[in-house]
């Protein structure tokens, strides 16, 4: 369906974007004639567009005016159904639905109960159908917005998508003559997104991928090698997000209108559904200011009620929640068999990141040596919101002129599940401690793999060994400050007193990573070499899982060449 064809009867060309689908709000993106990433927005200048569609006499709203209708056509209004493709009905929870149309069964399928139609009978849609709707609709505004037909695109779904629910999705694209041609995990996605604009984007690195939405929260540890991403591990919790923290503030705001009119809002369903929405919009606004005001027209009882809270307070009273936010990511690192010091990335992703106490209290969890992307802790972070759409998009660009054959054979488990290193290959040279190495390639790296090393500041006879290793973390303990001197005795009642700052001055723990020679390799001898003298050595563990090791002098000649048994690999990733 694109406007570019042969003319010899060929299919047609694909136009391809990115589409973050969130259970939700959802965002397109397309790579701009200028080759850059632009996330697209749709006719009511929105980026993030809530998913939501809604039935207002005879007509379909969607979006930001979908939304609206929560508070007044509640039971016409379909939302959060995103986790619900392809899926049992016995399988979901309809919870999140309880402030909009409830979902049913219907000929084995999940459903909703709409009025469509002006004075019509209700409607039944399955939950193909709304995605359909909603797809169609984020098309639409992508084809306005560029001025091409959109026929193809790359999706970006959590880590958890089982293949019925990306075959249920592929089908309702395919209503739409929208072709997937592959679906992406927003984790990686949103990692890409980084990467593709930073000049280091091939370095190794291990990320955290922390995806914090309205309704579910995803974190993933990736293996960033040479350019390819392997998830060690992922966390799910499906009861965090950033409706947890809108209930804190309803709570909050029920109880202060209560305390003065005696009554419960929470209690009517439409006054309820005013404060969710209000609620959202005060949080967004303390994510930027240090104060926001919660303001509804007759919330209840024909009452208006006014209420201003500043951020601290906010705080306080989402407390545990944002702790919740901190121990998913440290559940995930965990279950990957890592350490905080491990870490060298921290992205934050979807729009509940946008919250500075969260990415506060992460930065604060890790190491000063870990960088945490987002808003609140860096000034050349993206926009979180958009991270997983933008990601798609630059996919999309890179894939589009593909054929969908080759495009699943090349992603097929077969290939993107590949051995990984177990172990860390790495060196020694005279004069560097026995207990000490020097990394390079790090473990869980995807071969074939290649590195090279140039060690500088070498003189004299030289032994270098390249071994196996395994990371250690040393702990140890923080000198004690100096006590005070005193002149004379000591006062019977300053004991307690002392007591309490000897308690306080209780030395810290100081946590280093260290890398620990396991099983030597090769071993190889210089002789005479001149003060300065550099020496480059390259590790090539190829497809056979066998490793070849060069090492040679800089700027001399010949070089020692070795061929070795592969260390130890294990399937446990995707590149």
């Amino acid at each position: 369906m694109s406007d570019n064809t042969n003319g010899t009867g060929a299919s047609p060309e694909h136009y391809a974007i990115g589409i973050s689908f969130g259970n939700s709000y959802s965002s397109i993106a397309h790579i701009s004639g200028e080759g850059k990433v632009e996330v697209i927005a749709n006719e009511e200048g929105d980026r993030q567009i809530p998913s939501i569609l809604s039935y207002v006499g005879g007509e379909e709203f969607h979006g930001t005016q979908a939304k609206s209708q929560l508070v007044r056509n509640s039971k016409n209004t379909i939302a959060y159904y995103r986790d619900f493709v392809g899926k049992d009905y016995k399988a979901i929870d309809p919870t999140p639905c309880h402030a909009s149309a409830h979902p049913i069964e219907s000929n084995g399928q999940i459903s909703f109960s709409v009025q469509e139609k002006e004075d019509g009978e209700q409607s039944t849609l399955s939950v193909a159908e709304v995605s359909t709707r909603h797809l169609r609709r984020l098309q639409n505004s992508a084809s306005d917005f560029t001025g091409k037909t959109v026929n193809a695109a790359v999706v970006a779904v959590p880590s958890d998508t089982s293949e019925e629910q990306k075959a249920a999705l592929t089908k309702a694209a395919a209503a739409i003559n929208v072709e997937i041609l592959q679906f992406i995990p927003e984790p990686v996605a949103a990692l890409l997104a980084y990467d593709s604009r930073s000049f280091d984007a091939a370095s190794d690195k291990t990320v955290v991928v922390a995806d914090f939405g309205g309704n579910r929260s995803d974190v993933a540890v990736i293996a960033s090698r040479g350019g390819m991403y392997s998830i060690l591990a992922t966390a799910h919790d499906y009861e965090l997000g950033g409706s947890q923290l809108d209930q804190v503030l309803v709570d909050h705001f029920a109880k202060e209108f209560e305390k003065k009119h005696k009554s419960d809002p929470r209690k009517n369903e439409r006054s309820l559904a005013k404060m969710k929405l209000e609620s959202e919009a005060v949080k967004k606004t303390l994510s930027q200011s240090a104060s926001a005001t919660f303001s509804v027209e007759s919330l209840a009882d024909g009452i208006d009620f006014r209420s201003t809270v500043n951020r601290s307070r906010y705080e306080i009273l989402a407390l545990k929640t944002f702790s919740r936010f901190t121990r998913l990511i440290e559940e995930a690192i965990k279950k990957a068999d890592l350490d905080v010091l491990d870490i060298d990335e921290v992205v934050l992703s979807g729009g509940t990141s946008h919250t500075p106490k969260i990415a506060k209290n992460i930065e604060a969890f890790f190491p000063e040596t870990t960088q945490v992307l987002a808003p609140a802790t860096s000034a050349t972070a993206l926009n979180p919101s958009e991270l997983s759409a933008r990601g798609a998009a630059l996919q999309a660009s890179l894939i589009q002129e593909f054929d969908k054959e080759d495009i699943d054979q090349s992603t097929h488990e077969m290939v993107t599940v590949t051995p990984h290193l177990t172990a860390a290959i790495g060196y020694q040279v005279t004069g560097q401690p026995t207990s000490s190495l020097s990394v390079i390639i790090p473990p869980d790296t995807a071969v074939p793999a290649r590195r090279t090393k140039v060690i500088e500041g070498l003189e004299g006879d030289v032994l270098l060994r390249i071994s196996e290793g395994e990371r250690e973390i040393k702990v140890t303990q923080a000198e004690a400050p100096p006590k005070p001197e005193t002149n004379g005795a000591k006062d019977v009642e300053d004991d307690d007193d002392d007591s309490d700052m000897d308690e306080d001055d209780e030395p810290e723990e100081i946590r280093e990573k260290v890398w620990k020679p396991k099983k030597a390799l090769a071993e190889f001898v210089f002789k005479g070499l001149k003060k300065g003298s550099k020496v480059e050595v390259m590790v090539d563990v190829d497809g056979e899982l066998a490793v070849s090791i060069t090492a040679r002098p800089v700027g001399g000649k010949g070089g020692v060449r070795g061929e070795v048994k592969a260390p130890q690999v294990t399937s446990n990733g995707k590149a």
